[in-house]
């Protein structure tokens, strides 16, 4: 069951998930990805800290968010205005650093929190470049949505070539094994995205709905240097599921086997 939303609201949502933003928006989009650093609106991609932040934020009129501070104002300003949102399809991606804990233990906290920052600093890089929207950095876990109004209709694709960068950059390739073990999964399915939170206060865009629950369960069953895709992520990406290894599932709340594949990075 999904928020009930003004139709007019929705039309805004899904129009804007499906064919994309101003053209103006578009270049402001392009023009703050350059500017690397893990704190950005995670809408427009104004970065928060750069050293040349001040200075693109008098020029854009863009600082960060009264309540929000994953947003810069503008684009706070637009989820206040427009809380509601539109059910539609989309490919999501979890990434998460598989057994976290033990590795805490083995370091001491600093460390641990300088490994997580690179992790954090590495996938936004990543998912900015492949057009997401970037919902979650939290914990030892980061969440993306890649909606074809952001990411061209090539959407699924890019999904999966974000997840395989992302093991590329977090050492699966190389010979002395991973800095981050680091397990993915990708779902695609209609589910409902726009701004929910408080009318006047805090709001948040992100997506809801059992496909989203879908791609976290994949992501927790996925191991170090795996990514374990759906069915509708393989075929939405034109992936030969053939050369794949397949798993039958028993995913959380669902009564069937759920069937996925397997996708390492070489």
């Amino acid at each position: 069951m999904t928020p009930e939303t003004d139709p007019t609201i929705e039309k805004i949502w899904h129009d804007l998930m499906t064919y994309g933003e101003s053209e103006k928006e578009k270049r402001y989009r392009n023009i703050f990805r350059m500017f690397p650093t893990q704190n950005k609106c995670k809408w427009c991609n104004l970065p928060f800290d750069h050293p040349l932040s001040p200075i693109l934020h008098l020029v854009f009129n863009k600082h960060p968010a009264k309540y929000n501070p994953q947003f810069c104002n503008v684009c706070e300003d637009f989820a206040q205005k427009f809380q509601g949102g539109a059910e539609v399809e989309m490919t999501m991606l979890f990434a998460d650093i598989r057994g976290s804990t033990s590795l805490a233990e083995k370091m001491d906290n600093v460390a641990f929190k300088n490994l997580i920052d690179r992790f954090y600093q590495i996938t936004t890089n990543v998912l900015i470049d492949c057009d997401a929207i970037i919902d979650k950095l939290v914990g030892d876990e980061v969440t993306a949505f890649f909606v074809p109004g952001m990411a061209g209709e090539e959407y699924t694709a890019r999904a999966v070539e974000a997840a395989e960068e992302i093991l590329r950059q977090t050492g699966h390739t190389d010979s002395d094994g991973p800095w981050a073990p680091v397990g993915i999964g990708v779902h695609t399915g209609v589910a409902y995205i726009g701004a929910v939170g408080s009318s006047g206060g805090m709001v948040d865009i992100t997506a809801l709905g059992d496909a989203v629950n879908v791609a976290a369960r994949l992501a927790s069953m996925a191991q170090a240097g795996e990514i374990l895709l759906s069915r509708e992520t393989v075929e939405g990406a034109a992936l030969d599921a053939g050369r794949m290894e397949q798993r039958m599932l028993a995913l959380k709340g669902k009564s069937e086997p759920f069937e996925a594949y397997v996708k390492g990075v070489g």
